[in-house]
């Protein structure tokens, strides 16, 4: 009998082999699977809307659009307005990723690029992952107990010194915007450095090496090669980091003051959406309840605008630089 290698052998069955009527029906059931999962998804947020939508109508209808406007919110007036609220959490959050998105991309080139032994990495790597599962309410102590009597002083300086400039126009007394987001900076830091990290290794060694083989130097493969490569990576840490400085609540409900009060000082209090949830809860009444929901629907645009827009960037940032569709 000769041995033919092309011919597979009668009890075994090659890779090469057609799909049986099994693997056609394990497939159809994972696609069905995959395909509930995602219209659960949908179907999860929808339900959210409607609930926040519903319980919020009767307080849409009756403040309008002048809720967004307004700066007052006040339950024995049954006056109430979030403007001030918006500007804290969007203020806040544009300056812990403008504080932790820079950390964490720096993070991420430190340990990516060679600047550290593979051991040492990964001990970093683990120190820095270990502060997203520090409570919020943790972070908020430390803010109060050792944050703000560290910022008490250099605050008080450039008050005297720079106070007629808007940002350290007011004096820092107490709770205010800067402990807050520099709390909020360090939450979102394991974020955008872990996903900035992930974007830098997906990238090819040989792009690198012809970086280098055309006379670059190691700085220059970092900010003309690495850094444009990875941008969409980047941004995506970005925008989850946003979102998630958007949406705390107990940290900055503990560091920003909760005062309605629009100011671009450093060190004036402020207040959040979240945090004006979370303080006022509780307590409300039906009328105020409706206004909090409404509010939270306010929260949720914002949040669904961020995300979008930071969507709509990472995919221009894909085509330009990575080449895709």
């Amino acid at each position: 009998m000769v041995y033919d290698p092309f011919k597979p052998a009668s009890s075994t069955r090659t890779l090469s082999a057609p799909p049986s009527a099994s693997d056609y029906l394990k497939d159809a059931i994972f696609r069905a699977f995959a395909y509930f999962c995602a219209l659960s998804i949908l179907l999860l947020v929808g339900y959210i809307v409607f609930e926040l939508g519903s319980q919020a109508m009767p307080a849409i209808k009756a403040h309008g659009l002048g809720f967004v406007t307004g700066t007052t919110w006040d339950t024995n007036e049954q006056v109430f307005g979030v403007l001030p609220e918006i500007w804290g959490t969007i203020y806040s959050s544009l300056l812990a990723l403008l504080i932790g998105g820079g950390l964490g991309v720096g993070i991420a080139i430190f340990l990516t690029q060679g600047f550290v032994h593979a051991k040492i990495e990964v001990t970093f790597r683990t120190i820095i992952e270990l502060l997203a599962a520090i409570p919020s309410v943790v972070y908020g102590l430390w803010g109060i107990y050792v944050l703000i009597p560290l910022l008490r002083p250099g605050a008080e300086w450039l008050h005297e010194k720079l106070g007629w400039f808007p940002l350290f126009g007011t004096e820092l007394s107490g709770p205010g915007l800067a402990p807050a987001a520099l709390v909020l900076s360090i939450m979102i830091l394991p974020t955008v450095a872990a996903i900035s990290a992930d974007a830098f290794r997906r990238i090819p060694y040989k792009v690198k090496e012809a970086a280098y083989g055309m006379g670059a130097t190691k700085w220059e493969v970092i900010l003309k090669v690495m850094l444009p490569t990875a941008s969409s990576g980047i941004l995506a840490g970005m925008v989850l980091g946003f979102g998630r400085a958007l949406g705390e609540t107990m940290a900055l409900a503990m560091l920003i003051g909760n005062v309605n009060n629009i100011s671009v000082s450093l060190f004036a209090p402020a207040n959040t959406l979240a945090s004006l949830l979370a303080s006022t809860f509780p307590e409300a009444g039906q009328l105020e309840i409706q206004a909090l929901m409404y509010a939270a629907l306010v929260l949720l645009v914002i949040t669904f605008i961020v995300n979008v827009a930071g969507l709509a960037v990472q995919q221009y940032t894909m085509r330009k630089f990575e080449g895709k569709k």
